[in-house]
């Protein structure tokens, strides 16, 4: 069994030290918003947090922008955060989690570092990496105290239908679990209506932030929406252990930028439409990749039908400066992530070197 101390997370530390290139696809947020477009000024921050469990007026935005009750919200560093508070809120060691695979890495090192028993469901790239509540009841059981589904599915960008998530919540409340879903692209879902799965029934806790996409990753503005105010406050004091209090400066700037949604909103809609734009026009041309196209997001996940993935992204990085995630991160070896978040000129040289790259790999 591996210790606590072993445990961390392969993808991130990637990610951190790995992933930069010239032509960077490999982020999956939206390329970073201007600060000095947000008008702030000196004067409108301080140094001087008002003390208690978060700050008063971004959580009452958290709320309205949610339409929850502000004594269920509680503010994190990023979902990342609020996953581990979330989940470290839910369960006790060797509790059953079952979490969707493939998934995001971190997901998995959390609930290890937890001391969860691990489980797993799958989510088919024959079925276009949905949700099927059926394969949930077959792996489910009296043991099963959480699942766990990423919405806008990562590494996919798969959007999960509303009546699929209330019939996974329903066969958990059979087993008296609850449901923790990470909706942090599902905030991308610029085109259509949405609203948070914590409104889905009482078993149901929401997780995101600011960061994935609306360029405001710097923020760390992250949240967890509670079904009871009881169970924020266990998550609260939790994060007395973990992240105490959350830098003031930052509070006051998301509270702007909260405010500020709609044009920070269509910034990144307009960076999006037109990057996914050149990405399906992309992808479309090839017949060595084979991809499910989600409806919304910054990612998709293409399978190379020959070759080997990890070396051809080890070679996209090599020779042509061209980052993506490869997918054993995601557990899925024969496929490698896509972000198109970035710049637009940036994204269109980067994936026309991604095509030039395959056309040359193929020959190799």
């Amino acid at each position: 069994m591996t210790s606590r101390r072993e445990i961390r997370s392969i993808y991130l530390e990637w990610a951190k030290l790995h992933s930069k290139a010239k032509y960077g696809l490999a982020a999956s947020d939206v390329a970073h918003y201007p600060l000095p477009e947000m008008h702030a000024r000196m004067e409108d921050l301080s140094l001087s947090p008002p003390g208690g469990y978060g700050y008063r007026p971004l959580l009452e935005k958290l709320a309205a922008k949610a339409g929850v009750d502000v004594n269920c919200v509680v503010h994190a560093q990023g979902t990342s955060m609020a996953n581990h508070l979330a989940m470290a809120a839910l369960i006790e060691p060797g509790d059953e989690v079952l979490i969707e695979e493939p998934t995001y890495e971190a997901i998995l090192a959390v609930a290890q570092y937890l001391g969860a028993a691990i489980h797993r469901f799958p989510r088919q790239m024959e079925a276009g990496f949905q949700v099927d509540p059926r394969e949930v009841e077959r792996r489910i059981s009296p043991r099963t105290r959480l699942i766990v589904i990423t919405n806008l599915h990562n590494p996919s960008g798969v959007r999960t239908p509303d009546s699929t998530l209330h019939m996974v919540g329903e066969i958990a409340r059979s087993m008296g679990a609850n449901v923790l879903v990470d909706e942090v692209y599902l905030e991308a879902c610029f085109d259509s209506p949405w609203r948070s799965a914590v409104h889905l029934g009482t078993n149901f806790i929401a997780t995101s932030s600011l960061t994935k996409a609306y360029g405001l990753t710097a923020l760390r503005c992250g949240w967890v929406l509670a079904p009871t105010p009881g169970l924020a406050e266990r998550m609260w004091r939790l994060n007395d252990l973990f992240g105490v209090v959350s830098p003031y400066p930052a509070d006051l700037l998301a509270v702007m930028a909260l405010d500020q949604l709609p044009q920070i909103r269509a910034r990144a809609k307009k960076l999006l439409d037109a990057n996914r734009s050149l990405l399906k026009a992309c992808v479309n041309l090839r017949k060595d990749l084979i991809t499910i196209w989600p409806e919304a997001g910054t990612v998709v996940f293409p399978q190379l039908t020959t070759g080997n993935a990890d070396a051809f992204c080890q070679f996209l990085a090599d020779r042509y400066e061209t980052s993506v995630v490869p997918g054993r991160f995601f557990e899925a070896p024969g496929h490698f992530r896509i972000g198109v978040g970035g710049e637009t000129e940036k994204v269109r040289e980067g994936l026309a070197r991604i095509g030039a790259a395959l056309d040359e790999f193929a020959r190799m």
